[in-house]
């Protein structure tokens, strides 16, 4: 009887070692990574992480950290690579802006749990977009009193500044999550381990 009965420690470590997790946590650092190399203002993987991270983490705790903890190591590369001029936007106003985006937009990714049609991302990452030029872009005139007045004239300024960076705020949100979807939908059909609605 006990000879067919699965030791309670197989269990233990089919969770432990469960592949799920890693392989997103992995994904989500490439693309957070991939900040480090040329590219166009603002086409950043920083929507797609957290809209990815939230659809795909079985553990919502994970789902918010993972997302910022990948972010915070390529601002931290980022800082060691151009030194003092990124050094200060490291805590201020701006750097909290992006921050409290990615929790918000892990938060917005619950939706797609189960959903991830492409029309689904596709409308996902538009919205991600929007919310992340509305509230960078606040951040922005909130941290620079010195050059945008803080009224009403200042703050709709902040806002048309941002304009020309938020075609490449789209596409990058696009691109980044045909890449973190798309091969995530890809793994999955290799991996039956991967195939849980979350993992």
């Amino acid at each position: 009887m006990n000879m067919m009965t699965r030791p309670a420690s197989d269990t233990r470590s089919d969770t432990v070692f469960a592949p799920g997790p890693l392989v997103l946590a992995a994904l989500i650092f490439v693309a957070a990574l991939s900040r480090l190399l040329p590219h166009p203002p603002n086409f950043s993987p920083v929507e797609a992480i957290a809209l990815f991270g939230g659809a795909f983490f079985a553990s919502r705790a994970w789902a918010l950290a993972v997302p910022l903890l990948a972010m915070l190591v390529s601002d931290l590369v980022l800082v060691g690579m151009l030194g003092g001029s990124y050094a200060m936007y490291l805590g201020g106003i701006s750097f909290w802006s992006v921050y409290a985006c990615i929790a918000a937009l892990t938060v917005l990714g619950f939706g797609l749990r189960g959903r991830t049609s492409a029309p689904r991302v596709l409308g996902y990452g538009l919205a991600g977009s929007v919310l992340f030029f509305v509230v960078t872009n606040f951040g922005a005139w909130l941290g620079s009193a010195a050059f945008y007045p803080q009224n009403a004239a200042g703050l709709a300024a902040a806002y048309v500044a941002g304009i020309p960076f938020f075609k490449w705020t789209v596409a990058g949100t696009l691109a980044y999550s045909a890449f973190l979807f798309g091969g995530f939908a890809l793994l999955r059909r290799r991996l039956p381990a991967l195939r849980a609605q979350t993992v």
